[in-house]
């Protein structure tokens, strides 16, 4: 038999049905009646709605209602929320404007929601929204990270006073100063973190469905995390019972962050699926998404770091200004705060640091966690500082990190941005790592490029990340809306088989191969006797979903729980069944033994007892169904060392990545072909960022000029090598399976390696993202062009 247990690479069960047409996504879905819905959009970045003509669009065929901002609010209809409350310096909560599904009084980005038509087709619909009449009274837009606070800017909300939504900050500014006036060499740099458009190979979709005979709806949504959107619909928006409504996020093809949040679009179909008596479907076009989806990223920072005359790191002050765009999304008000600052010691001993972040509202879609969220802006300043610190001092870039490298025996450490780490060995990482890329051949490989007239350069990412955000009480003290535990339900059927009821979701990271791993060697099982369910509000425990890492070591932990509850209740039937007394049982391999004895009886054959209790403990109940809650003691801490080298061609400014090494720390792997495979996919993303992606708003008129590939240029399998993987490992300490989290690594540590391999090649000491050809072209051609 074929290993499948914890530690084999075992292939995805969920596969056949992707690979095969069988998949069941939002668009798939259709219900009896159903209507479609097209959203009128602001052409505008800032304008007045003056007035909204819906004659000409009611009248069309097909068309079965047109509404606006002015309808839901007559149903009161709350706006949508921003689920974690930030307090600034002085300890004020940040500025929350409203948000309403459909704009009432103003637009103010690009695609901003103006109206919906509700129509039989949505061809019909589409048709219609042309018709709709909408009297717009234009004004200035800001639509530039830097410029939001000018003060000749625009004022897009009354309730944020020159656009600021907080000034916050993390540190001791007076203890960094007194570091920094102890420094032999203080290193200085300026930085883009550019914004991205998130593209999930599934476009997001909704399809909202009224039940008049139970006063209920059903939404199915792309939704990352169904129980949560539950929670804010109901409790915050409609001022509803939970029990009225049911969410469901089939198959979600790709979500990557940007399909965590409560969008206007399931919000609008959901309320509009009452007011017509039908479903309302919607589905995005690509159009839509690059306008309408939470972007990621948008950070502008000045950074500084101070060092004795040895390199070692004595401080670190950290000046960020973050777009939020036009409003807050769920979470966006996090991002930049308590998942990017309190990440700015990274793998270092680095004993002060102080960060302060000014969040900004600008004419621009809402910006929020896109993977890795606030990790990777964190790493990219500090590595990008180190990497500068080492060349401005003459230090070898692995040397500098080693020097400052937080030591093994220094565990649980604890940061002076408020994280404790719990374990790691960075050392470890990077040795093989070293190993790995050949790091002593560099020179004769870079000797060996210049003779081809290339140019070769060799770069460095030391991150580390934090997973698993928790704990709740934690959390919920910094401004958290929610907690952030998971739960599990692991139910045996009679025949032996078991169905595990997750909280967690799955849009493409393997839960239905991994959670059945897990299950299966936990339980002794089969893994082919194991079902995942997921998605589901109404056949779910309440749950959190799934983003920053977590599945495995919130989810899993929780599963884990539930399963050592079964095992547990099963030693006490196998004891009366084998008349032992419950200490002398044990449990191995899905066996249950009489120690010291041939009495055996299988897990199989407990689950049975359990549904047909003839010869049943008196005080167990039947059947063999437990639930678990995890609510994690601490973040997971995955870090590792990425390597990239590449060669530029100083005639094209073409970048070739020619070689890429990933070591990273995820503690204990369940299934190393996913691991390697999210890692995989994480580079790509963060190679993206580094030379070819970036949204780009006309900064005059806020127009978004990147709204197509045709202007927005995703990686492709050509831009990237055949990524070289190693893993070490450090167990977690504090969750019961020792795992960190694998799946945002990659897009953390990507961008600032790729970068700095870069300017080495180039031999300069900065460059903006995204790392262009023609960008770089000049960069490698600028003595020649000024001799010229």
């Amino acid at each position: 038999m074929p290993d499948t247990g914890i530690g084999a690479s075992v292939k995805r069960k969920e596969d056949f049905r992707f690979l095969t047409g069988q998949g069941r996504y939002t668009d798939d879905i259709n219900r009896p009646g159903q209507l479609h819905a097209y959203f009128v959009r602001s052409p505008h970045a800032h304008a007045t709605i003056k007035g909204v003509n819906k004659t000409a669009a009611e009248a069309a065929e097909g068309v079965v209602a047109v509404f606006t901002g002015a309808d839901m609010a007559a149903d009161n209809v709350g706006s949508l929320p921003c689920g974690w409350v930030v307090n600034d310096r002085h300890g004020d909560p940040h500025k929350a404007p409203p948000h309403f599904p459909l704009a009432r009084d103003k637009a103010r980005y690009v695609g901003d929601h103006v109206a919906v038509v509700i129509a039989k087709t949505y061809d019909a619909a589409r048709n219609a929204g042309e018709l709709v009449e909408v009297d717009y009274g234009e004004l200035p837009a800001v639509a530039e990270t830097g410029k939001a606070q000018d003060g000749s800017a625009q004022q897009l909300h009354d309730e944020a006073p020159n656009n600021l939504c907080y000034d916050w900050v993390l540190g001791d500014e007076a203890e960094a100063d007194a570091a920094f006036a102890k420094a032999h060499h203080i290193t200085k740099i300026d930085l883009i973190n550019n914004r991205l458009i998130p593209n999930a190979m599934e476009p997001r979709a909704a399809l909202g469905e009224y039940d008049g005979g139970t006063d209920s709806f059903t939404l199915y949504s792309t939704s990352q995390n169904p129980h949560l959107l539950k929670l804010i619909l109901c409790a915050f928006v409609f001022g509803m019972n939970e029990n009225k409504l049911r969410v469901i996020a089939p198959d979600v093809g790709g979500g990557f962050g940007s399909k965590i949040f409560c969008y206007a679009e399931e919000t609008v179909c959901m309320w509009a699926s009452k007011k017509v008596r039908a479903p309302v479907k919607w589905t995005a076009d690509r159009s839509e998404s690059f306008t309408s989806d939470a972007h990621g990223r948008d950070h502008v920072t000045h950074a500084e770091l101070a060092m004795d005359e040895n390199g070692k790191f004595l401080g670190m002050k950290v000046d960020t200004t973050a777009n939020m765009g036009a409003y807050l999304s769920s979470f966006s008000t996090s991002v930049p705060t308590y998942l990017y600052a309190t990440l700015l010691a990274g793998q270092y001993t680095t004993p002060v640091i102080f960060a302060n972040v000014k969040a900004v509202f600008t004419n621009t879609a809402p910006v929020d966690a896109y993977r890795g969220a606030g990790r990777p802006e964190a790493t990219y300043v500090v590595e990008r500082l180190v990497e500068v610190a080492a060349r401005e001092m003459g230090i070898d870039p692995a040397e500098i990190r080693r020097r400052n490298f937080i030591q093994p025996d220094q565990f649980p450490y604890q940061t002076p941005v408020a994280l404790q780490y719990d374990i790691g060995d960075y050392e470890a990482s990077m040795s093989k790592a070293l190993e790995m890329i050949d790091y002593d051949g560099f020179a004769a490989r870079r000797s060996a490029s210049e003779a081809k007239g290339k140019l070769r350069g060799i770069g460095f990412s030391s991150y580390i990340e934090a997973c698993g955000i928790a704990p709740s009480a934690v959390v919920g003290s910094l401004g958290a809306g929610v907690g952030l535990w998971e739960s599990a339900q692991v139910r045996f059927n009679a025949t032996g088989s078991v169905s595990v009821f997750t909280g967690s979701h799955s849009h493409g990271q393997g839960h239905e191969t991994t959670f059945s791993q897990l299950v299966a060697e936990t339980l002794g099982i089969p893994i082919e006797n194991v079902e995942i369910v997921h998605g589901d509000t109404g056949s779910i425990p309440m749950g959190m979903g799934t983003y920053g890492s977590r599945s495995l070591a919130v989810g899993g932990s929780a599963i884990s729980r539930a399963c050592d509850k079964i095992i547990e209740k099963s030693r006490k039937i196998a004891a009366h069944l084998m008349e032992a007394s419950v200490e002398d049982v044990e449990f191995d391999a899905g066996t249950f033994r009489v120690a010291g004895t041939d009495k055996e009886k299988s897990i199989a054959e407990i689950a049975f007892t359990a549904y047909v209790p003839h010869n049943y403990p008196e005080d167990v109940e039947p059947g063999l169904d437990e639930t678990a809650f995890y609510d994690p003691l601490n973040f997971t801490y995955p870090a590792g060392l990425h390597i990239c080298e590449v060669e530029i061609d100083p005639a094209t400014g073409v970048t070739e990545i020619v070689d890429w090494v990933a070591v990273d720390d995820f503690g204990k792997v369940i299934n190393p072909m996913v691991v390697e495979g999210q890692v995989h996919g994480g580079i790509a993303q963060g190679v993206g960022q580094a030379l070819l992606e970036n949204c780009v708003y006309d900064k005059d008129s806020g127009q978004l000029l990147t709204g197509s590939y045709m202007d927005y240029c995703m990686p492709r399998a050509d831009d990237l090598p055949s990524f070289r993987v190693g893993l070490t490992e450090t167990a977690c300490t504090h969750n019961p399976l020792g795992v960190k989290g694998c799946g945002e690594a990659g897009a953390i540590a990507a961008p600032a390696a790729t970068i700095n391999a870069i300017t080495n090649a180039l031999g300069i000491l900065s460059m903006d993202m995204p790392a262009s050809p023609e960008k770089v072209w000049r960069l490698a051609n600028e003595p020649k062009m000024a001799a010229e």
